[in-house]
């Protein structure tokens, strides 16, 4: 299994960013897919996951009405759409894949982390 994110960078308070996540090596369309951020000596927190099929979304609180997750199982990638970007939106953002179809599944694989900076 290999995911790749990518997608971050500097933004302005305000601003938006589209992050990517390319996946291989499984089917990635049996599988849901999730979002998840972490800070330097924080725990990674969950922002966002969607089901296997994209039917069902769910989100954290802190981003609920601001960041949008979609995924093209042609393309076997997910994205997360970041609006409204705040300085606390800072941290590394990590794709996952879950076990299962479901939005409650566990996670059981890791890309790499792509860094989001918002920042005046």
């Amino acid at each position: 299994v290999q995911l790749q994110a990518s997608g971050g960078g500097l933004v302005q308070p305000g601003g938006s960013l589209r992050l990517s996540c390319a996946a291989s090596g499984f089917t990635f369309g049996s599988y849901a897919m999730g979002w998840f951020r972490q800070v330097a000596g924080k725990e990674r927190e969950f922002v966002g996951s969607i089901s296997s099929l994209g039917g069902v979304r769910k989100y954290a609180d802190s981003v609920k009405g601001r960041f949008t997750i979609s995924r093209d199982n042609v393309k076997n990638t997910v994205y997360l759409q970041m609006n409204s970007l705040k300085p606390e939106d800072t941290a590394v953002y990590y794709c996952a894949a879950a076990r299962g179809s479901s939005v409650t599944s566990e996670y059981n694989a890791w890309g790499q982390g792509t860094l989001v900076t918002v920042s005046s």
